[in-house]
């Protein structure tokens, strides 16, 4: 059986912009970096900027100072795109709304949600909680009204509230005009991603 060839890439691995960005997370300089692993400014410097590759004695050596795994540096990002309309719809009740998730299924951290709000297209009858810390509704064009036990909120296009997230609540698009908001909870919502 004969193998098959494999060609290099010739595109450079470019690490500075991390080896960069754990520094300054630490708020170190690159005095500081240069101090603790005995490389000079310039050299770290240029490391940085991608115009050099350190050795690997002195990649371990950066990575340890700076508290960081060496694969890391190498490692893919996770990324999760949504094109629009394609988000897989929820539903976390109400009348006259589609809602689509934008954040992928597994995202823990937050979620987004977007919302089309028909015209008179409302909410639960009864206030109701999310099970999130802040919840965040940002009004991307239209109005809509938002009901909470003490307050009530006209919201316009380009109007965002917060609110914490577990705070009863209920909302009214009273006008003959459809709604577009974005719903952003923080951490996301139990039940709504999985």
């Amino acid at each position: 059986m004969k193998a098959l060839p494999v060609e290099p890439s010739a595109a450079p691995v470019a690490i500075g912009s991390r080896l960069r960005a754990a520094r300054q997370a630490q708020r170190l300089t690159i005095e500081h970096v240069a101090d603790a692993t005995g490389l000079t400014k310039g050299f770290l410097s240029r490391v940085e900027r991608d115009l050099t590759s350190p050795s690997i004695a002195s990649l371990v050596t950066l990575c340890q100072v700076l508290s960081i795994a060496v694969g890391d540096l190498f490692a893919v990002p996770e990324t999760h795109l949504c094109r629009r309309d394609e988000g897989p719809r929820i539903s976390l009740g109400g009348e006259g709304i589609v809602e689509r998730l934008l954040t992928a299924r597994s995202e823990r951290r937050l979620q987004i949600l977007s919302a089309t709000i028909d015209p008179h297209g409302s909410g639960e009858s009864e206030l109701y909680a999310v099970d999130c810390d802040v919840d965040v509704l940002h009004i991307i064009s239209g109005r809509l009204t938002l009901r909470m036990t003490n307050a009530t909120y006209d919201l316009h296009t380009g109007d965002t509230l917060s609110f914490p997230g577990r705070e009863p609540h209920t909302w009214v698009n009273e006008t003959d005009q459809p709604v577009e908001a974005l719903w952003i909870l923080v951490p996301a919502a139990s039940g709504t991603g999985g």
